[in-house]
């Protein structure tokens, strides 16, 4: 049997292990409640299309638009286009030029006109994929904008975008009246987006490529300079991921020429900084043929002249030799772009240093008194004694001093000559003994 402690360290942990898992329970039930309100969902605008002409047989088609549930200055609104089957098979590789257009109460869409989809020479399927466009919020924060399809003829277009003959596109309408809400809200750290959706061409010497041209989302993460200086570099770190939402960035088939680059380039206003684009650069080492997902970091350097705030905005991205010379450019909107800023201070005084000067010490000025002294008689010297001492009244007994003759400096002098000259002869009748010997 149990003793009366025994049974009380039982109960006692019998009662911490219900606690414990009391606790489990309710972190568990919480986490799982706060879990759908960490992230807004998107919102989607399903658009049903009747279709006819062109050199695409499908008369019907749903596409999907897709925006956000809450967003500030521009957004994107990703069109899903669905599979789509040629009339005819292409002799070559090719995309599919898409147009659209939305109605947009509080705010503005740019009309759709991009390149997209995979074409491949000799067959008639085009897998399902997505293109983009922008719209610019008007509305205040709080309010909301609100998406339509545009009714009639021409509002979906679809035609080969190698093809020169204009007439021959698909033309889509349709009569939907559903609509989506977007809430506008604050963007927390610049006006605009941060994903940004890049125009890609490949150059003529990069060969050729069906991945090309493309639009590619890449999320561009500028880090800002703190302690920034007037007439001193400031460095700005860039950083990019390439989306799933648009297109792959693929390295061409052909591959990068050798010490290939990717650059980088910013916007600067503000501050006395430079008009033009200010470029950086990293080494960039890719194969053949490989999607590319994060990119290189680069440091970009602006140098501001003057006190104030400086506003940065992402520009082009270059692949190649040099920025001159790309074989893969992406060309960012200029309009619709999140902005960064940092504050520019005054530069620190550096206190110039003074050349030490030794100062000569003014000389003292000397004044000499010339005083004539009358001698008074005195006890006749016998002159047949030259050597007289003579001692200074009330002084020490110190004998003749210099007029006795030559002191012992004399001696030590000579005799210091006479050791020096007997070493050099030592050493001289040494040398020649060992010579004969």
């Amino acid at each position: 049997m149990l003793t009366s402690k025994a049974r009380r360290r039982l109960a006692l942990k019998v009662s911490a292990s219900g606690i414990v898992g009391t606790l489990v329970v309710f972190a568990g039930a919480a986490l799982t409640l706060s879990s759908p309100a960490s992230a807004a969902a998107d919102k989607t605008l399903s658009i049903v299309y009747t279709c006819s002409g062109g050199p695409f047989t499908n008369t019907s088609l749903t596409v999907p638009v897709t925006v956000p549930d809450t967003a500030s200055g521009t957004f994107e609104a990703k069109w899903a286009i669905p599979a789509l089957t040629l009339k005819t098979s292409p002799n070559a590789a090719d995309q599919v030029k898409v147009g659209g257009k939305l109605t947009v109460e509080g705010g503005t869409h740019a009309d759709l006109a991009k390149n997209g989809g995979t074409v491949t020479s000799g067959s008639t399927a085009v897998p399902t994929f997505q293109v983009t466009s922008s719209v610019t919020v008007t509305a205040t924060t709080g309010g909301k904008v609100t998406l339509k399809p545009t009714l009639g003829a021409g509002s979906l277009t679809l035609a080969l975008a190698s093809s020169t003959n204009t007439a021959d596109v698909t033309t889509c309408q349709t009569t939907s009246t559903t609509s989506v809400d977007v809430t506008v809200g604050t963007d927390g750290g610049g006006t605009g987006t941060d994903i940004i959706e890049y125009d890609c061409t490949l150059s003529t010497t990069g060969g050729t490529d069906a991945a090309y041209p493309a639009t590619v989302d890449i999320k561009v993460t500028p880090t800002m300079p703190t302690g920034a200086k007037a007439n001193q570099d400031a460095s700005i770190t860039w950083t990019g991921t390439v989306q799933t939402t648009g297109d792959p960035l693929k390295v061409p088939a052909a591959g990068f020429p050798a010490n290939s680059k990717i650059f980088a380039s910013l916007k600067a206003s503000g501050a006395g900084t430079p008009t033009t684009p200010v470029i950086g650069e990293a080494a960039l080492t890719a194969t053949a043929g490989q999607s590319l997902t994060t990119l290189p970091t680069v440091t970009v350097k602006v140098k501001p002249t003057t006190t104030g705030t400086v506003t940065i905005t992402p520009g082009d991205i270059v692949f190649g030799t040099s920025a001159t010379a790309p074989t893969v450019k992406c060309t960012a909107p200029t309009t619709g772009l999140k902005t960064y800023t940092f504050t520019v201070a005054a530069a620190t005084s550096t206190p110039t240093s003074t050349p030490t000067t030794t100062s000569t010490p003014t000389p003292t000025k000397t004044t000499t008194v010339y005083q004539t002294v009358t001698p008074t008689s005195s006890p006749s010297k016998t002159t047949s004694s030259p050597r007289s001492s003579e001692t200074p009244k009330e002084g020490a007994d110190t004998g003749a001093g210099g007029t006795m003759g030559p002191d012992g400096r004399m001696f030590l002098a000579v005799g210091s000559v006479l050791i020096v000259a007997a070493g050099a002869g030592g050493l001289l009748i040494r040398r020649r003994g060992v010579t004969k010997g």
